[in-house]
């Protein structure tokens, strides 16, 4: 018989909180544990293994329903891994597309501080450009009427 542990020890032993676990099990993405006589939750390996395999895809930005298919992905050993692939290269196009939209952010907070002249906020460039927005990479609404 595996080896059992409660949900605090599984939590500990992959660095998030039980309430991160609880979260992945009500949807769907963690299987349901057994149960012990005083209806506590009880882990084994391959629950450790499964919450590994869910963070790691979180931590590398992957989206909750790309973390479900790759996790029934899994369950296909023999099957040739072009969904997988697919899957990972566009996590990498959205990552790429991120960070291109962080170096505009920071274009612009680089143009912002070297326009500033250390003076008073009356003049302060970077209350100045927030207050304008004429130059942001996203562009805002019109304010109501």
């Amino acid at each position: 018989m595996d080896r059992t542990f409660p949900i605090g020890k599984l939590a500990e032993g992959a660095g998030c909180k039980v309430e991160t676990i609880r979260y992945y099990e009500s949807i769907g993405l963690m299987p349901e544990p057994e149960r012990s006589a005083s209806n506590q939750r009880r882990y084994v390996a391959r629950h450790f293994d499964r919450l590994i395999f869910i963070l790691h895809a979180r931590d590398l930005g992957l989206p909750i329903e790309a973390v479900r298919q790759l996790i029934e992905l899994c369950g296909h050993p023999d099957a040739p891994c072009d969904d997988a692939d697919a899957i990972a290269r566009r996590q990498l196009e959205d990552v790429r597309a991120r960070i291109d939209r962080l170096k505009l952010l920071e274009a612009e907070l680089q143009r912002t501080l070297d326009s500033c002249q250390h003076g008073r906020i009356a003049e302060c460039k970077v209350i100045e450009s927030l207050a304008q927005c004429g130059t942001c990479a996203r562009r805002h609404g019109r304010p109501p009427r």
